[in-house]
């Protein structure tokens, strides 16, 4: 079965509540919010509004910046969420790829396998710190996004949710990246996650009568081969129909059931969802 989380932020406290409930309704299994310091919303503010007005969709960053983000207080935050939700916080916690958000906190972003160490590190310092908090869950659920190679491998081991992102090496620009969409990239990355749930983060969305159009232009844009995007966890082109059959074909050859949307996919998944 295919389940779908959905990745947003409030822009008026109407508007997020009434996509909370929205959500909820419509059979989101999470309310996600991104986590980007210094130029974001901040996330735990914005779930804990959701977790007023719904009672079962889980909520969680998607994800929290381990380079920023002190294990005490993420960990209370955490907490709180899943207090105040009735126990359905998710613990989201990512390498954090943003050098403009390391040095707002004071500090130089390492390179990969320093951020990576420290995203392990921050992880598990959280974790136990959450053994010690007042919370509802025995056990928060822990989702760590990324595509590392040696982070996946832990994750593999030690979270209970895998968010592949699709993305590799961060661009001049500081927040942009490589993508990693080439079938043998992705047959890899799954391999690494071995039984562990995983759950793609989709980059592009869209219902279209010119799927093979759309796909040519996303292929252009991001520099990947046209029939890799059109396989790929990451990107949906097509009718409703086409994206239910690429949805299963995943499914089959990648295990992927899992997928984190944004809004404009919101109203073609509702209508999956309610098929």
């Amino acid at each position: 079965m295919v389940t779908f989380s959905l990745q947003a932020k409030p822009t008026t406290a109407a508007a997020w509540l009434d996509l909370a409930r929205h959500a909820e309704r419509a059979g989101f299994a999470s309310l996600y919010v991104p986590d980007h310091p210094g130029t974001g919303v901040s996330p735990f503010v914005a779930l804990a509004a959701a977790a007023a007005v719904t009672s079962r969709i889980s909520l969680g960053s998607y994800v929290s910046n381990a380079g920023v983000r002190e294990p005490i207080l993420l960990a209370s935050d955490v907490a709180t969420l899943d207090v105040v939700s009735g126990g359905r916080a998710v613990l989201g916690v990512g390498a954090g790829h943003t050098p403009a958000e390391w040095a707002a906190v004071g500090r130089t972003r390492p390179d990969v396998r320093g951020r990576v160490d420290h995203c392990i590190e921050v992880a598990e310092r959280t974790r136990a710190r959450l053994a010690e908090e007042t919370r509802v869950q025995e056990r928060v659920p822990l989702l760590i996004g990324g595509g590392n190679t040696r982070l996946l491998r832990w994750a593999a081991g030690n979270a209970d949710l895998i968010g592949l992102t699709g993305l590799g090496r961060t661009l001049e620009d500081g927040h942009m990246h490589q993508t990693r969409w080439r079938r043998d990239q992705i047959d890899a990355q799954v391999e690494l996650c071995a039984d562990t749930p995983t759950e793609a983060l989709v980059q592009r969305f869209e219902v279209t009568d010119d799927a093979g159009a759309t796909y040519a232009t996303w292929a252009e844009e991001f520099e990947e081969d046209e029939a890799d995007l059109a396989a790929a966890p990451y990107a949906f082109a097509g009718t409703l129909a086409e994206i239910e059959a690429k949805l299963a074909e995943i499914e089959r050859r990648w295990g992927i059931a899992r997928y984190a949307v944004r809004l404009p996919a919101v109203e073609a998944v509702e209508t999956i969802l309610g098929g």
